[in-house]
């Protein structure tokens, strides 16, 4: 056995900032030698940032990335850390991969060993995803070999991604290859459930390659995907000996034991050809029925933390990376809109989030009041712009009625919230929630507008959750509790005409409502599986119709954290122009509205 000190440098990058990203790299890279580290490992396309999708295939950047690899290579050994080993995941030309060499003909995901101001190893992804949010094998080529390399004795097999799951060719060499430990190098996504369902699957695989597994996660949020990190390195008995932070940077160094490489006065470097898996298992877990309900999921607190820590971070680093330093929300006083000005406080910071509330002629009382409350709580700069000037207007030029009317009434506050988003500089946060975009509960340019909505993915049942969490949260820390109570208790209105409520407005309750979105979209659960759960056929025909009509609108929103196996946009591609429904078209609406024509 011989002793090997690795450090995982679990990072957020910038997508295409290789200058900083670089930077970053040295800066870590410091801090692990200074701990003592032997191999220290960033995470899948740490120096170009992730996905890069089709600016994968831009020959520049491909060579920018290329280029960085080299630079940051002289850049630690100049600064006197050309004997630690760094290894870094990085966009490649596939000129060294026996291809044809021209620049970006075949650009490849992949990780690179860096030491001495030498590129010593480079290794590309085999298995490219092509599902969910993932289309790699649209840009990139696909690596054949394993490499296996020594490091200080020990030979470490370089994985990435996908690469490391049962039925995957490079883990199955890897095992056959008797390494010393696996260096898996990743880009994983956080969804509810995924970071357990992650760490399962590496601890199965530890005990049967044999060895260690290192694995480095990326941190933070990339337009519509938040990466949260929980980097481990875990022994093949099953135990954790490091566990990176949730949704934060973080660096673990660990002493390993590992054996000795087989041949550790010969070859440095091997290159073995990739075998073909004997069995296959599936990488994502099936949620079971009783998982539909989003109230049984939202009742765990762990979950709810999690859930909360990934629409801030997604909000703070969309609006971070977009040089954006401060939002602004327009705040109804309804619980949607009350739990983006809170997410918005934590992820700005309360100083830099300006709430408007824009009150019509049915606008009540306690609407109005809850919005004042709930700012001169958490801080929030509060604004108040009547809208019915606009309204009248707008009416004395086209007189309209109806839900035509009700449409005016969202454009124009929809108007002032981007009025001010861009005479000041600020952000303007979308405040629609996943069971609305589902059913197409929202006005187009009017209550959709917006540069980024926190809770696209986010079911209305688990907003109250979540408001209630975060409520007990404050309490628990002895502060005000953020969102006032009756935000949370009262019936939700959209306030557009006289008395009007939601649950007039559509064909069941929210939990129903959730419940049938989640089994649909998420689950891909068909019609009859779904009354199976016991809902009214009627009810399930209604909304599965209501949500294949509103492709149009979704194709129109702003993008938002994804936080569930399959959210709306690039999880679910779908067809606009589409005639099909499972049950065939419905004379029967709920109730006179047609909410898709908003």
């Amino acid at each position: 056995m011989t002793t090997l000190r690795v450090a995982l440098a679990q990072i957020n990058p910038v997508l295409g900032d290789i200058q900083g990203n670089s930077a970053e790299v040295l800066r870590w890279s410091r801090k692990a030698a200074e701990l003592g580290a032997d191999l220290v490992a960033f995470p899948e396309l740490a120096l170009t940032g992730c996905p890069v999708q089709d600016l994968g295939a831009r020959p520049e950047f491909v060579a920018a990335s290329v280029a960085g690899l080299s630079q940051v290579a002289a850049d630690l050994k100049a600064d006197g850390f050309g004997e630690l080993t760094v290894a870094v995941g990085y966009l490649d030309d596939g000129a060294a991969a026996g291809g044809d060499g021209g620049p970006c003909r075949e650009p490849r995901n992949a990780v690179a060993l860096l030491r001495n101001g030498e590129v010593v190893a480079r290794s590309f992804k085999h298995r490219l995803p092509n599902h969910g949010v993932f289309d790699e094998k649209r840009v990139f080529a696909s690596g054949q070999e394993l490499v296996v390399a020594q490091v200080n004795g020990v030979d470490v097999a370089l994985v990435i991604g996908d690469d490391m799951n049962e039925d995957a060719a490079p883990f199955a060499t890897a095992a056959q290859a008797q390494v010393g430990l696996v260096l898996h190098l990743c880009a994983a996504p956080y969804w509810r459930g995924h970071r357990r369902a992650r760490m399962d699957r590496l601890t199965r695989l530890t005990g049967a390659v044999g060895a260690p597994i290192a694995s480095v996660n990326v941190v933070g949020g990339q337009d519509e995907l938040v990466f949260d990190g929980g980097s481990a390195i875990i022994e093949p008995s099953g135990q954790v000996l490091a566990e990176g932070a949730s949704f934060a940077e973080d660096l673990l160094v660990t002493e390993l034991e590992l054996a000795k490489a087989s041949n550790p006065q010969g070859q440095h470097l091997r290159e073995v050809p990739l075998g073909v898996a004997d069995r296959v298992e599936p990488t994502w877990p099936q949620l079971s029925l009783a998982d539909l309900v989003p109230e049984q999921q939202a009742s765990r607190p762990d979950d709810l933390r999690e859930v909360w820590q990934a629409l801030v971070t997604g909000t703070r680093d969309y609006a971070r990376k977009n040089g954006f330093e401060s939002a602004v929300v327009a705040l109804s006083g309804g619980i949607d809109s009350a739990v983006v000005t809170v997410l918005a406080a934590d992820a700005l910071g309360a100083g830099n989030v300006t709430a408007i509330s824009m009150p019509s002629l049915f606008s009540s009382d306690h609407s109005k009041s809850d919005a004042a409350e709930l700012t001169r709580r958490t801080g929030v700069d509060f604004r108040i712009v009547p809208i019915q000037p606009i309204v009248d207007a707008v009416l004395s030029l086209l007189p309209v009625d109806n839900v035509a009317l009700e449409n005016v009434q969202a454009r124009a506050r929809g108007l002032l919230l981007m009025g001010v988003a861009n005479q000041e500089d600020r952000l303007p946060l979308n405040t629609g929630n996943k069971t609305e975009y589902g059913c197409g509960h929202n006005t187009l340019y009017g209550d959709q507008v917006g540069g980024y909505a926190p809770l696209i993915d986010v079911p209305k049942t688990l907003v109250w959750a979540l408001a209630r969490w975060r409520n007990d949260q404050a309490r628990r820390q002895e502060q005000p509790e953020p969102v006032p109570v009756n935000i949370i208790t009262k019936e939700p209105s959209p306030e557009l005409q006289p008395g009007q409520v939601d649950s007039q407005l559509l064909p069941a309750s929210y939990e129903v409502m959730d419940q049938i979105i989640t089994g649909y979209i998420e689950n891909d659960l068909g019609r009859d599986d779904l009354i199976r759960t016991g809902i009214e056929a009627i009810v399930v025909d209604r909304v599965i119709e209501m949500i294949e009509r509103s492709e149009f609108k979704r194709r129109q929103a702003p993008p938002g954290p994804k936080i569930s196996i399959k959210a709306f946009g690039r999880d679910r591609r779908m067809p606009i122009t589409n005639q099909f429904v499972p049950h065939g078209r419905s004379a029967v609406y709920f109730p006179q509205h047609d909410l898709a024509l908003g």
